[in-house]
């Protein structure tokens, strides 16, 4: 049976693609670091799809336990198929000039050198079994700055920039990169942005309807699901209500 290993799947994204390979006959990889969660999800998947599930508990900023856990797996185990990128948050809005060092090095480290520490492991798993499919979780912060977004945007651009690089490194050994780029999708990015204010994470997707989850994990198997010459290489996708991340039609402003 195929497999795919997607980071940061105790919620949101993760979690939505996770379940939707699974519903399309993937065993699957689970890591995050919330450990009831991604037991949870194990016991959901093994219950209504019958797949094969391994757990991985551990934090994508550390790289020495990155390298342990991902090298803990068995041997069939590292017959990936599909790695998805996912792991990645935002922590904080401000200007550069009031910024929180925390903040920042929280997101340099999980949405970039998360990304890289997982798939400087994985990747030579892909190569060596002659075929796969990177899939890396961007955002249209990757493409367009916006206001008191700089380092969050900035962590973005850099994923967008490491896909690109990514997609050439790979070429030789015909393993496919593809990067998804969502606009405002209601999960639990405005809650962990907004460091549990419920109130002002809900303040975000009023007036409109956001992107889901769902509809995330419906893109990420609508790539994968391609012909084996067919690379959808860069995917921006928005609500209707967004044409960026600084230009929004509310019907509720």
């Amino acid at each position: 049976m195929p497999i795919v290993l997607v980071t940061g799947a105790t919620a949101g994204f993760g979690r939505a693609i996770a379940l939707k390979f699974a519903e399309n006959g993937y065993d699957v990889i689970i890591t995050g670091r919330r450990e009831e969660r991604l037991i949870s999800l194990k016991n959901e998947i093994e219950t209504n799809y019958k797949r094969k599930v391994a757990l991985l508990c551990f934090d994508v900023r550390n790289s020495y336990d990155v390298a342990a856990a991902l090298n803990s797996l068995s041997g069939d185990w590292k017959k990936v198929d599909v790695l998805v990128n996912n792991a990645g948050l935002a922590q904080g809005l401000s200007t550069i000039q009031e910024g929180n060092l925390d903040d920042w090095n929280t997101m340099i480290d999980t949405n970039v050198k998360g990304l890289l520490y997982i798939s400087r492991i994985v990747l030579p798993w892909l190569i060596d079994n002659g075929k796969g499919h990177v899939i890396n979780i961007g955002s249209v912060a990757g493409k367009y700055a916006y206001p008191k977004g700089n380092v969050y945007c900035a962590s973005k651009h850099a994923v967008d920039a490491i896909s690109k690089s990514m997609r050439i490194d790979m070429l030789p050994y015909g393993i496919r990169v593809t990067a998804i780029n969502p606009g405002a999708a209601e999960t639990e990015f405005s809650l962990v942005r907004f460091k549990g204010d419920e109130d002002r994470a809900k303040q975000a997707y009023l007036g409109y309807v956001p992107l889901s989850a769902d509809d995330i994990a419906d893109i990420a198997w609508f790539a994968a699901s391609r012909p084996a010459h067919v690379v959808l290489n860069d995917i921006i996708v928005t609500p209707l209500a967004q044409a960026s991340p600084a230009y929004m039609h509310k019907n509720n402003p």
